[in-house]
C-alpha cells in the first residue's frame, strides 16, 4: 500500500490532467495520491472524482512558493479545505502574481528580438496558475526555440534574459494559511532549495513534515531528512513530483511512500481542525 504525496496536473505546470494523472497512479498501483498544483486547488474536485471511480485515496493539496531570510523554499499543504474563504482568495492573489510574470517574461524576450506574445503564453498554459514551462512550451510551438530544454537554456534560468523572480509569500504566512484551511504544512524537496538552516524557525513557526523521498533526493538525502523528521517530531512525506511529460517522462513510480505515513498526516490535520474549533 503506497503513496505518492506530490504531482501536477494541466491546472499549473503539468501536462497530464487530473483524470489521466489519477489513471497513471492506478498503473503504478498506488493506493493512495495528492494533487499539488502551484498555487491552485481548482483540479483536486476532477481528480478526487476519477480516484474516487479508480478506488485510489485522493488528498486535497497545494504547493506554495515561500521564503525565510531570502532563502526560497516550499511548502506543500495537505488536506486543504476546498471551500475555505480566506485560503483561496488568497490563492486567487497568488495566481495574479504568476499571470504578471508571464507578462513580464513576454515583455523580456521581446526587448531581446524575441516575438513571443503573453496571449500565446495563456493559451498554451490555459489555467489560472501558469509558469516558465508554458514560457518555453510557446517558444518552442513559434518556433523559437527547439526544445524546452533549449529555451530554458537561452532565456528563462535565473540570469537569462527573460528570467523574472517568482512571487514569494512568508514561508511563515504560508503555514498559517495551510493551518487556517485545516491542513498539514510540509517542506517540499528540501535538498533542491538547500534550506537546512531555515527548517528550525519552521518548526517554531508550526510546521508539520518535510518530504524526505523525492525524485531528486539522493537514498543519503532522503536518510538525512528522515533522521532530522524523527529529532524535530515532524511527519515524513514524499511524492515522484510529477509533472506528465514536462520533465521528458512522467517520473511517477519512482516514490512509494507507505499509506502509514499518509495516516499520520491525516491524524495531524484532524489535531490541527480539532484545535481550532476548541479555540
Amino acid at each position: 500500500m503506497f503513496a505518492d504525496l506530490h504531482m501536477h496536473t494541466t491546472f499549473s505546470d503539468g501536462t497530464f490532467s487530473p483524470e489521466e494523472m489519477a489513471q497513471a497512479a492506478q498503473r503504478h498501483q498506488l493506493a493512495c495520491v495528492a494533487l499539488t498544483d502551484h498555487d491552485t486547488i481548482a483540479g483536486c474536485a476532477r481528480m478526487a472524482a476519477e480516484c474516487a471511480r479508480l478506488g485510489i485515496e485522493f488528498v486535497n493539496a497545494t504547493e506554495l512558493t515561500a521564503e525565510i531570510d531570502g532563502v526560497e523554499v516550499h511548502i506543500l499543504g495537505y488536506f486543504i479545505d476546498l471551500v475555505d474563504g480566506h485560503f483561496l482568495a488568497n490563492l486567487v492573489k497568488f495566481q495574479h502574481a504568476r499571470q504578471q510574470r508571464i507578462h513580464e517574461m513576454a515583455a523580456a524576450l521581446q526587448r531581446h528580438g524575441v516575438p513571443l506574445q503573453a496571449e500565446a503564453v495563456f493559451a498554451i498554459a490555459k489555467c489560472e496558475s501558469p509558469g516558465r514551462p508554458h514560457v518555453a512550451r510557446a517558444l518552442v510551438q513559434a518556433g523559437l526555440c527547439r526544445t524546452m530544454d533549449e529555451a530554458f537554456e537561452r532565456y528563462l534560468k535565473k540570469h537569462r534574459p527573460a528570467w523574472v523572480p517568482k512571487f514569494k509569500i512568508s514561508a511563515f504566512d504560508a503555514i498559517e494559511l495551510i493551518h487556517h484551511a485545516g491542513g498539514v504544512a510540509v517542506i517540499a524537496h528540501p535538498a533542491l532549495n538547500k534550506c537546512d538552516d531555515i527548517i528550525p524557525p519552521l518548526v517554531e513557526a508550526g510546521i508539520d513534515g518535510i518530504e524526505c523521498f523525492h525524485t531528486r533526493h539522493s537514498t543519503a538525502a532522503s536518510e538525512h531528512y528522515m533522521l532530522m523528521a524523527e529529532q524535530l517530531g515532524l511527519a515524513i512525506t514524499g511524492g515522484s513530483d510529477c509533472h506528465g511529460m514536462n520533465k521528458g517522462k512522467p517520473l511517477m513510480g519512482g516514490i512509494k511512500l507507505p499509506v502509514s505515513h499518509v495516516r499520520q498526516l491525516e491524524a495531524r490535520a484532524r489535531a490541527i481542525r480539532e484545535k481550532a474549533l476548541a479555540a
